[in-house]
């Protein structure tokens, strides 16, 4: 069986500081092709709701409604959303 294709999406930015390795509020990831990109920390924190996605698992989902998380730098506090890409949108 394929492993999902997961999506990260920077979908807003809590800090009062820009952050350090250059991400926007509208970047976007593939986390199997473009992880290299992302910041390490991270990378770091979306690990494991990437694999507990891939898995079949289920993760708690935000007031918005998408699965988030944040970066751990706090002046910076990126807020990232992942989601498991369907098949018919590759």
């Amino acid at each position: 069986m394929k492993r999902p294709q997961i999506r990260i999406k920077l979908v807003d930015r809590l800090g009062k500081c820009g952050c350090h390795h250059g991400h926007k509020v509208g970047d976007v990831f593939d986390y199997d092709t473009q992880r290299g990109e992302l910041c390490p920390m991270a990378a770091h924190v979306a690990f494991p709701y990437v694999e507990i996605l891939r898995y079949g698992g289920t993760v708690p989902v935000s007031k918005a409604g998408d699965i988030r998380f944040c970066c751990p730098d706090v002046d910076v506090i990126n807020v990232f959303s992942l989601e498991v890409v369907k098949q018919d949108e590759e």
